[in-house]
């Protein structure tokens, strides 16, 4: 009698085991890809920062030290590790700067928590820990920063300049620091302070000289030619410029078709009718004043004809062909006039006006069309950005970008805070002393939060050649002494106060780098199982 009871509590404890081995298998595979990702990414922080040299499959070569581009390129599989790249891209939305800072972070947070799981603490608590650390850590950041006015030039610039030195072009960041502060105060509206679309501010590129030649254009840049058939003008000043998104071309018909003319005289009445077509719409277009015209590209048939171009010509008009569609808004938006779509719609108050329009020949054989002194311009502003190879043009871009970016920060959040791995050190000290009033686990992963947060500054160490440890040792020190914003002066080797040696950055920039990493590595945590669905 008594044996299959036996049996059946045996089967039912059977039942009741469960494999946690596999669980913490997935999870362990999900940290070490992660952190293999943080890693690859994680020799390009800082000033001293070396650069990755990206080849795509259609052997493109970028050669950029930007973390959200690093990662963006990266061909990652892993699902764990894709949730890296799109925290670099999310930090690349919110602060613009600070990429590689985030991923690197997160980095370090999931190599604590690999300890902590080993340790058996159970994930949920982890993660519900970091959290709140994460949300102290804010706290004190703000605590410790300094309030900034837009007024004051001084400090956007060091802030800028703080952003580019990291970058492959920070040797021109005297130049390109100052640029970004005026092209992002030109385009700032005072009506509504906080919001600044940097969609106004249009960043040109164009090949040739350095990047000692990048400037910033109050008006309008096409990186085009003027269209120079038969003689027509290259320089126009008192402009009244129509933007124009009809074709000054012959029509065709919307169906496939072909006509067969049998004699001479039918031929030169369909040349006269195209003629006196294309006659019509410039008479038109002449009657109005209008002397510049920008003309969209057009997908259906072509947007001028040598025959159009050559009235246009006559009648002293200056053509740029060829505008893109996507450029259009930003066009009309400069240039405070509305693009036209029909010629029956031309109208004088359609048009913008400006003093000069011209073709300026840069000093390489390069041509660009410039307007300059327009009246009642629109909030926008143009970065004409030079350089003498593709992969510097398309770096200086980037890094430019992320100078914009934290020009708005400082807009959006009027609060500084110090660099050189400062406000990490203070946080990891305040957040250590924190984790001592806490009870239980909570307090074990509050201090590894704390400890995971030394990596900046040892990392900004070991990438300029220092002793990582000596130096994050001796920071520790200073910071305990109250020194709030020491931090390590990478150029000359040693710890200094960093606010004094104007390396800034936005309070934005840090504290969305700690709540993104934190949130990103709380995902990682929860995922116990992959599945993948065939």
């Amino acid at each position: 009698m008594a044996a299959p009871a036996v049996h059946h509590s045996r089967s039912s404890k059977t039942e009741s085991y469960t494999d946690n081995k596999r669980k913490d298998d997935v999870r362990q595979a999900n940290i070490i890809a992660a952190r293999s990702v943080a890693d690859a990414a994680r020799t390009s922080l800082g000033p001293k920062g070396m650069d990755k040299m990206i080849c795509t499959a259609s052997g493109e070569v970028i050669i950029t030290n930007d973390g959200a581009t690093i990662l963006n390129k990266m061909e990652v599989l892993q699902p764990a590790a894709k949730m890296l790249v799109e925290l670099s891209k999310s930090q690349d939305i919110v602060a613009g700067d600070g990429t590689t800072t985030v991923v690197v972070i997160a980095g370090a947070l999931l190599k604590q928590c690999l300890i902590l799981l080993n340790n058996g603490i159970h994930p949920t608590v982890i993660s519900d820990s970091l959290h709140k650390a994460s949300q102290k850590a804010v706290d004190v950041l703000t605590a410790m920063a300094v309030p900034v006015e837009l007024s004051d030039r001084d400090s956007l610039v060091k802030s800028a300049s703080t952003s580019l030195n990291s970058k492959v072009v920070s040797q021109y960041s005297s130049l390109l620091a100052p640029l970004a502060v005026d092209a992002v105060l030109s385009v700032l509206d005072s009506s509504k302070p906080d919001l600044i679309d940097l969609r106004d501010v249009k960043i040109v590129k164009k090949l040739g000289g350095t990047v000692d030649d990048t400037e910033l254009v109050k008006g309008l840049v096409f990186d085009k030619k003027v269209s120079h058939s038969a003689g027509g003008p290259t320089r126009v000043e008192n402009a009244k410029i129509a933007v124009i998104q009809f074709q000054i071309s012959p029509p065709k018909t919307d169906i496939e078709q072909s006509i067969i003319v049998s004699d001479y005289t039918q031929m030169d009445r369909i040349l006269k009718e195209e003629r006196n077509y294309i006659l019509g719409i410039i008479k038109k277009i002449k009657a109005t004043g209008c002397n510049v015209l920008l003309i969209q590209k057009s997908i259906l048939r072509d947007a001028v004809t040598d025959l159009s171009l050559h009235y246009l010509s006559k009648a002293k008009i200056l053509v740029v062909k060829d505008v893109e569609r996507d450029e259009i808004e930003f066009i009309t938006k400069t240039l405070n006039c509305l693009p036209i779509a029909n010629i029956e719609h031309f109208r004088e108050e359609k048009m913008g006006r400006a003093d000069c329009v011209e073709e300026v020949s840069l000093g390489d054989g390069g041509k660009i069309v410039k307007i300059t002194g327009i009246k009642d311009m629109g909030k926008t502003t143009t970065v004409l950005v030079r350089g003498s190879n593709q992969l510097v043009l398309d770096e200086a871009e980037r890094s430019l970008h992320d100078a914009l970016c934290v020009i708005r920060c400082l807009v959006n959040k009027k609060f500084l805070i110090a660099g050189g791995g400062a406000p990490e050190i203070e946080l990891s000290r305040q957040l250590g002393a924190w984790s001592k009033v806490l009870q239980g686990m909570e307090s074990y992963c509050v201090r590894a939060f704390a400890e995971a947060l030394e990596v900046i500054p040892y990392t900004l160490a070991e990438n300029a050649g220092l002793n990582p440890i000596a130096i994050v040792t001796e920071l520790r020190n200073r910071h305990a002494q109250g020194e709030i914003n020491a931090g390590i002066n990478v150029r000359k080797g040693q710890i200094t106060n960093i606010l004094e040696e104007n390396v800034v950055q936005p309070l934005l920039v840090s504290t969305s780098a700690i709540t993104l990493a934190t949130e990103c590595v709380r995902m990682i945590l929860k995922i116990d199982d992959i599945i993948t669905v065939r």
